[in-house]
């Protein structure tokens, strides 16, 4: 007897949209159509609403994952993006992201198990920031991946990478490629500020590394920046979110606002009567999600105005449930990949390890005197740490940061190095602004060794209203450190003599190091370093490691040496436009000991579009103790047209033993060469003589090859 199951009713059948076996369009489809205007509306805001009756969970878009979770309780606090790049490592920066990403499912498994649906607390990260820090000024420039806009795409790429996981149907959190586009201060008038940009260097400087995260990263979300570009609000911006995003690109993913980017585009942008039209001209550009509230109060009067369909509405809404269907949002936990991450995912052992670990290779040796470093424990019997920043927290965990149980600062890590055999002092030294009242100078005069921790802190630079002791709305006025440093670090030289003081400098961008360079030996930058910041400075200090840390910025000598602020032409900014005097050039960073470099085989001498140029140097440390060197390969472009006078194509992060002796392979795809051409409005590879550069850094040149393109 054969037993037929009785056909499921159709109240009984299960909708499409929660049918996990079913195409992602198919239920993106399906629950829209389940939806009523109102109801639609409604979920267009960050804080989007809960709509029972067909299982939509609220939701809050808004959480950030700059250099670990942020703003969402205990987790890994890893340094400052520009510190991360200052590794020059993908790899490792793949492996920062896979561990943020890890710590993010966890707290939001642990969160909806209690039914909390609170902010910072989701998946849909807005980060990274891939603006290119063009002016050394800008204070949020130490949110990027520094200059050059091949660094940022690769450094972003990887980021992105580890963030959104590598599961074919699910994404383990959702990434955030902002602020889109050319944005990149003044931070005082961003709600109003017009960035005017000829089309070449909107494509090779400003859209670089978007439209490498886009296609090579397959981001999840695009946010839309406060500026204006050539007249118009990036926000409601046709050209930049659907012709080059969505159309050109082949971008799938949502587009956010930034917040209250909305309201500029009436308020201080002046570009439209009021939020109604805004609300309309905004989702025909191309947004999807508003973080303010004007879609979902306004995109409903549009409609009824007759300035926007229904079927517009439904095209965004379409954008963030792909999202959020990849996020497993609507699917049963025990199918979703990450379901079973929590507390023991997050801050564990191996994370601060990484922390660690990134820290280390972002410091960069700007000096070493008669290699003062590293010290060795052994001959120092006391030592001084002093300085405004040697036991602040605020320098090592930056802006967009979490709230770590585990930091160390520059003190304690100093003083567990060393143990409690070693007499240890610690001086606050100096504050911001006092030049003429220090403490602990004559303490110092006691020790073997004077470590100064000073330089900058988030609150000196950052953003408009987080930098609340900027004197320029969140941007610095100068490169100069604090008045009160430099005086600190003169009359600590007086009080020191002949004993070594060893400046150690927290920043997020290029400062006046010439200022105190005269006073110390040696000079590290630490940028601000994460949680771990304090143990990877004793890691280089004492030479458990040897540093490898190396400038994604350029240093100039002064703000004289490049144009005004709200000048966005990239002539005469950065390495690859401007040739003048310099402290520090992009790409350096001193080591402990020397590597040479010696070219295996020859170059052709010349080369096809459809070619790869690729280079095998042997690096061979000749120095006394192993270490990491970055070999860094530029190219020089024919003299055609307004080209950069060099740019950075590639770079390989190799460890070399003492006397031990590595073959680096970089390849350079020849399409990789092309640019813009302002006749045609299109990419072009121009023919002729070109130059392969290979060194430590930009202005150095231990290989010299020169090659021709043809046609």
């Amino acid at each position: 007897m054969v037993l037929i199951a009785p056909a499921l009713s159709k109240a009984q059948e299960k909708p499409i949209y929660k049918d996990a076996t079913q195409s992602t369009d198919a239920r993106v489809k399906d629950l829209i159509s389940k939806l009523t205007l109102e109801e639609k509306v409604s979920l267009l805001g960050y804080q989007s609403k809960a709509v029972p009756r067909l299982g939509i969970p609220a939701y809050n878009w808004w959480n950030e994952a700059l250099h670990g979770v942020a703003r969402a309780g205990d987790a890994t606090i890893f340094p400052q993006a520009i510190g991360m790049a200052a590794t020059f490592n993908d790899s490792l920066l793949r492996q920062v992201s896979t561990v943020i990403s890890t710590e993010a499912r966890a707290k939001y498994n642990l969160a909806i198990a209690k039914d909390r649906h609170l902010q910072y607390m989701g998946l849909t990260f807005w980060t990274p920031n891939i603006n290119i820090f063009r002016d050394p000024r800008w204070g949020r420039g130490q949110e990027t991946y520094g200059e050059d806009p091949y660094l940022t795409a690769t450094i972003g790429t990887a980021f992105v990478q580890g963030l959104q996981g590598n599961d074919p149907h699910y994404l383990k959190a959702s990434a955030t490629a902002k602020h889109f586009a050319v944005h990149s201060g003044p931070e005082a008038t961003r709600d109003k500020f017009d960035a005017i940009v000829d089309e070449k260097d909107l494509r090779e400087t400003y859209l670089y590394a978007f439209h490498a995260l886009v296609t090579k990263g397959n981001v999840e979300s695009v946010m839309s920046a406060y500026n204006r570009v050539n007249g118009v609000p990036n926000s409601i911006n046709k050209m930049l979110l659907t012709d080059i995003l969505r159309k050109e690109w082949g971008f799938k993913g949502h587009v956010v606002t930034d917040c209250g980017a909305l309201d500029d585009v009436f308020e201080t942008h002046k570009s439209l009567p009021g939020p109604v039209e805004t609300a309309a001209a905004a989702i025909k550009a191309g947004v999807d999600l508003d973080c303010s509230t004007i879609l979902q109060e306004d995109a409903i009067k549009a409609v009824k105005q007759g300035l926007l369909t229904e079927k517009e509405i439904d095209g965004a809404l379409a954008t963030l449930f792909r999202t959020e269907f990849r996020l497993g949002f609507y699917d049963a936990a025990e199918i979703v990949p990450y379901h079973s991450y929590g507390a023991d995912s997050v801050h564990n052992a191996a994370h601060v390890a990484l922390a660690r670990k990134v820290a280390q290779q972002s410091m960069v040796l700007l000096k070493n005197d008669n290699n003062v470093l590293p010290l060795k424990k052994d001959n120092i019997s006391s030592l001084m740490v002093i300085g405004p920043n040697a036991g602040a927290i605020d320098p090592l965990i930056a802006n967009y940061h979490g709230t770590s149980t585990r930091v160390v600062n520059f003190v304690e890590g100093l003083a567990s190095a060393v143990g409690p055999a070693t007499r240890v002092e610690y001086d606050l030294g100096c504050d911001y602004k006092d030049t003429v009242h220090f403490g602990g100078t004559w303490a110092a005069g006691n020790a073997d060794v004077t470590i100064a921790v000073i330089g900058l802190s988030p609150v000196l630079e950052g953003e408009a209203g987080d930098a609340f002791l900027s004197a320029g709305g969140g941007d610095k006025v100068s490169l100069s450190l604090p008045a009160s440093e430099i005086a600190f670090m003169k009359e600590l030289r007086k009080s020191v003599h002949h004993k070594p003081i060893i400046a150690v400098i927290t920043a997020g961008s290029d400062v006046d190091i010439d200022a105190i360079a005269p006073y110390a030996d040696a000079i590290i930058l630490a940028w601000y370093p994460g949680e771990q910041g304090g143990n990877a400075l004793a890691d280089i200090v004492f030479g458990d490691v040897s540093p490898s840390g190396h400038l994604p910025v350029t240093f100039y000598k002064a703000l004289s040496n490049v144009p005004d602020y709200s000048n966005y032409s990239m002539k005469g900014r950065t390495y690859r436009y401007y040739n003048g005097p310099v402290q520090y050039p992009f790409g350096f960073g001193l080591s402990y000991t020397k590597f040479e470099y010696a070219l295996q085989g020859e170059l052709k001498k010349q080369y096809k579009a459809t070619d790869t140029i690729t280079v095998n140097v042997q690096v061979k440390n000749t120095g006394a103790i192993g270490g990491d060197e970055l070999v860094q390969a530029y190219i020089e472009y024919p003299k055609v047209g307004r080209m950069p006078l060099k740019e950075l194509r590639g770079f390989k992060r190799v460890s070399v033993a003492k006397g031990g002796v590595q073959t680096v392979s970089i390849k350079i795809p020849v399409k990789d060469l092309q640019k813009w051409d302002m006749e045609t409005h299109g990419w072009k590879l121009y023919p002729g003589d070109y130059k392969l550069l290979l060194g430590e850094n930009s202005a150095d040149e231990k290989v010299d090859v020169k090659f021709k393109v043809l046609n």
